[in-house]
């Protein structure tokens, strides 16, 4: 079963990157812009109301948003989103499934938030659908049995997240450019969560869910007068109140460029990301030349960073930065990739080198020109959209801007000039103060790392300080490869009950973001050297089929069969047994490469040609294994963990396994059965 996370790989890449690489059209005349003006007026409570008519579609779109400024809840962060996922519990007025249901019958999307909410649906139900939002809105029904529950689900969420190294990176990230104590700073955890209380949630929404920073936005098929006097009704009440403005102090920039790494025994690959805070806003007279120059380094497919890193080396499925803007404060340029252990030092130099380039030489005249005609493009594809035009709307409102800001969108980006680009490159990505921060493999990545000559300071996944990770060390005298195998086949019953194990039967699934339903996998495994590999999915039938006998072997996908090479077939051989070890056991080129940390506990390493194999010294388990796969020029290493091993007659078998290669495929086991579930026919 070698080729399991290739075959899951090429599943997950065309069902989430199908339409990454679309070729980009040559740039046309720039298109004119116009954009509806909002009627506008405001209710005694401070409530602002911003109503587009719109009557090329029979639908309507409603956006209430409240301009709060934003605030840190110390040891009871999660308050906000608990807030958020209880709002929208039906109300005071209607219980939850009845609110709910009557949503679903007018074909509406309503949803809530902690600072505000939006709803969506066909115009003939303008009135209802608005009834409904305000009525969730502005009376809350706020209960001790879904407090529980959201709170455990919340808790839940992390826990799935705990050994994620894009979690880690996208945490450490905010952590160290904001601070923990900053509103972008600090995170969720355990124990913060389980410190809100139902009265904690309440309080939130008396102090912050108020009118008079909040704005309605309505687009569509309405009559503003007619919206007014619903809009007054059900809003009308809303009591007068002002949510408190606290302040915070800028976060700072280090004073020399470094190196801030998180160590991940886990990672696959390494997340890399180049950060700075940044003071930027739309009002600024930057604000357009920072947009392009952004997307001259990485914000666009042809930008610098991922024709270097992606396109150039190969390291990368995408390179990408952005430059944010706050009017309440300081945000941040960041430019991240993801590229597998060897390569992170090199990828580091790359991309120190197009930051580089972009503040010391002019883009050429061409790069600009097709940068800006594909930013234009997807502008203008945008505005199109009621959730755009809700936008703008309120973009105006809140930001300061004048009424024509976004008729002078194109205009503003094609003024932007070489000197521009390099000018605000210098100012807003920095050289000498720029944090790059890498989480991965430290046994892995710390050697090149350090002979860049980058200062390096260590993190632990929450962004605190911590010592230099240890690295590998020496296995104890008469330890062999054979020795931790024999004690791995120990550990999980030992040799009896494994010889015993006939056959072996698993079937599991995973989810996989974007897709529609979840992956389910079947493995079965004979004591002859035969097994069979099953990916299907839910509506879309068997997506994948993967047979070895003990002469030969095949794949199928779509109807389509191959044959297994020698050369294959040979590898799927070095572990044809119920159990791999079984096999692994008598061969003489497994090395003993010393002990490295893994998620908190030591493990032994043995080689395997391109294959690493990680068995826990105190238990003896496998915990995982990684192998480096190479598809035409593109190189990878796929990771395959293993936990939570239960007695099936005798015998240990891991129910949780984690397939990892950039992105996780967490497969929870529902059925393992041994010596029943396997016959003959399977192998054909």
């Amino acid at each position: 079963m070698k080729k399991i996370a290739i075959i899951l790989s090429s599943l997950f890449l065309t069902i989430t990157m199908q339409a990454q690489d679309r070729t980009q059209p040559k740039p046309g005349p720039s298109p004119k812009i116009n954009i509806k003006k909002p009627e506008t007026f405001s209710l005694p409570n401070g409530l602002k109301v911003l109503v587009v008519e719109d009557h090329k579609l029979p639908r309507v779109s409603y956006s209430l948003t409240i301009d709060n400024a934003p605030y840190a809840e110390g040891n009871k962060k999660g308050v906000s989103e608990l807030t958020s996922s209880l709002l929208g519990n039906g109300s005071t007025k209607t219980p939850k499934d009845k609110f709910n249901e009557e949503i679903d019958f007018l074909g509406a999307n309503i949803n809530f938030y902690a600072s505000g909410a939006s709803a969506n649906g066909l115009s003939k139900y303008s009135k209802r659908i608005l009834e409904l939002m305000a009525e969730g809105a502005l009376m809350p029904n706020f209960t001790q049995e879904e407090f529980d529950k959201d709170r455990d689900k919340l808790i839940e969420g992390l826990k799935t997240q705990e050994k994620s190294v894009s979690a880690a990176a996208n945490r450490v990230q905010d952590v160290l450019a904001y601070g923990k104590n900053h509103p972008s700073g600090e995170y969720l955890s355990e124990e913060t969560i389980n410190n809100v209380s139902l009265a904690d949630v309440k309080n939130n929404y008396r102090t912050y869910f108020v009118p008079e920073n909040a704005y309605l936005v309505v687009v569509g098929d309405v009559k503003p007068k007619e919206i007014k006097k619903m809009v007054e009704s059900l809003f009308g009440s809303w009591v007068k109140a002002t949510a408190p403005r606290l302040t915070y102090s800028n976060p700072k920039n280090v004073q020399y460029t470094q190196i801030n790494f998180v160590d991940m025994p886990n990672a696959v690959q390494s997340e890399i990301a180049l950060v700075n805070t940044v003071s930027l806003k739309y009002s600024d007279p930057d604000y357009f030349p920072v947009i392009v120059a952004n997307q001259v380094y990485g914000g666009d497919f042809n930008s610098y960073l991922n024709m270097n890193l992606r396109e150039a080396h190969g390291w990368t499925y995408g390179a990408r930065s952005y430059v944010g803007n706050d009017k309440y404060g300081d945000s941040k340029f960041a430019a991240s990739t993801q590229v597998r252990n060897t390569v992170t030092d090199s990828a580091v130099v790359e991309a120190l080198k197009e930051l580089k380039k972009i503040r010391t030489e002019k883009v050429d005249e061409t790069v600009l020109k097709n940068v800006k005609a594909g930013y234009i493009g997807r502008f203008v594809m945008q505005v199109e959209k009621p959730a755009t035009v809700a936008r703008y709307a309120l973009n105006i409102q809140t930001e300061g801007l004048p009424a024509d800001f976004y008729e002078n969108y194109i205009k503003n980006i094609n003024a932007v000039t070489p000197e521009d680009i390099m000018r605000v490159a210098n100012k807003y990505m920095l050289a000498d103060n720029l944090r790059i921060i890498v989480v991965g493999k430290a046994t892995d990545v710390l050697p090149g790392l350090e002979k860049l000559k980058i200062p390096i300071f260590y993190f632990d996944k929450y962004g605190a300080p911590t010592e230099k990770p240890a690295m590998k060390k020496a296995a104890p005298a008469g330890v062999t490869a054979k020795s931790v195998i024999e004690n791995y086949i120990k550990a999980i019953g030992g040799e009896k009950a494994v010889m015993a194990v006939k056959t072996v039967s698993i079937t599991g699934s995973a989810t996989i973001p974007q897709a529609p339903a979840p992956i389910k996998m079947m493995i079965k495994k004979d004591n002859k050297g035969r097994s069979l590999l099953v990916i299907s999915m839910d509506g879309m039938g068997e997506l994948n089929r993967q047979v070895v006998t003990e002469k030969g072997g095949y794949s199928s996908a779509q109807g389509q069969r191959k044959e297994m090479t020698a050369e294959e077939f040979a590898e799927e051989k070095e572990t044809a047994a119920t159990f791999d070890e079984l096999v692994l056991i008598n061969n003489p080129n497994l090395v003993l490469d010393g002990i490295e940390p893994m998620n908190g506990t030591d493990a032994y390493v043995i080689k395997n040609g391109k294959t690493t194999l990680y068995y826990d010294v105190k238990s003896g388990l496998k915990l995982s294994e990684s192998k480096l796969e190479e598809q035409g020029d593109k190189k990878m290493t796929v990771t395959t963990a293993y936990s939570d091993y239960k007695d099936v007659k005798g015998v240990k078998i891991p129910h949780a396994i984690t397939i990892n290669q950039g992105f996780e495929l967490n497969f929870i086991m529902s059925d393992v059965k041994v010596n029943e579930g396997v016959t003959d026919a399977d192998f054909k």
